[in-house]
């Protein structure tokens, strides 16, 4: 038997148990050379086949329901925060609107008085056509007209508590209803609010 058998096998060849080892590098260690990739090693690096599994007509439609159900909660919560956001700008520009109006109320009830001695002095003949108290009056009173300031309470008209307050009641049996009968202080509306009630006499209706 020679030195180089193996003694279990009677041949050169080595066992089935033995571990394969592969070379697997691309430059031959011996040679320089680049190895060509061999079949084995492309069977190797190969992705694994991917299994495709069909699905029933009753799974794709339970698909397609939950799919459309899901678009169309979506969209009710677009169109919900849609309105909510108008709801919540319209609030806003009204709650300014209303600063606005309140900031303008004060200004004007502030100045009442001077209009009150004005509206005084046009009564006892004291502003002149072209004089220059005159000049002031007219451009104090346009300014509050931009701002829809308008007075209230006229002699004639019904009295309405809402706009008038009743300084005095005369009985008069010409009236069936609350009348003003003369306008003692005048009433001013802002749009539509209430920046001083007129101070009024009322007639009153005689029992």
């Amino acid at each position: 038997m020679a030195d180089n058998e193996n003694p279990s096998t009677g041949s050169g060849q080595a066992p089935d148990d033995e571990p394969v080892i592969r070379d697997k590098r691309r430059i031959d260690p011996e040679t320089g050379d680049v190895r060509e990739p061999s079949e084995e090693a492309d069977d190797e690096s190969a992705p694994e086949e991917v299994v495709e599994h069909d699905i029933s007509d009753a799974d794709q439609a339970l698909l397609d329901q939950a799919a459309t159900d899901l678009v169309a909660e979506m969209r009710t919560d677009m169109l919900r925060a849609q309105a909510e956001l108008v709801n919540f700008r319209q609030r806003v520009e009204r709650d300014r609107q209303a600063n606005r109006d309140a900031v303008i109320s004060e200004v004007i009830r502030s100045l009442l008085p001077a209009m009150d001695d004005l509206a005084r002095a046009e009564a006892h003949g004291d502003l002149v056509e072209g004089a220059p108290l005159t000049i002031v009056a007219q451009k104090i009173r346009s300014a509050f007209e931009k701002y829809g300031l308008k007075q209230v309470g006229e002699k004639g008209d019904p009295f309405d508590p809402a706009f008038h307050e009743a300084v005095v009641q005369l009985p008069n049996p010409d009236v069936t209803v609350n009348t003003i009968a003369d306008v003692i202080e005048p009433g001013y509306l802002l749009g539509e609010r209430l920046v001083r009630p007129a101070k009024v006499a009322v007639f009153v209706p005689a029992e």
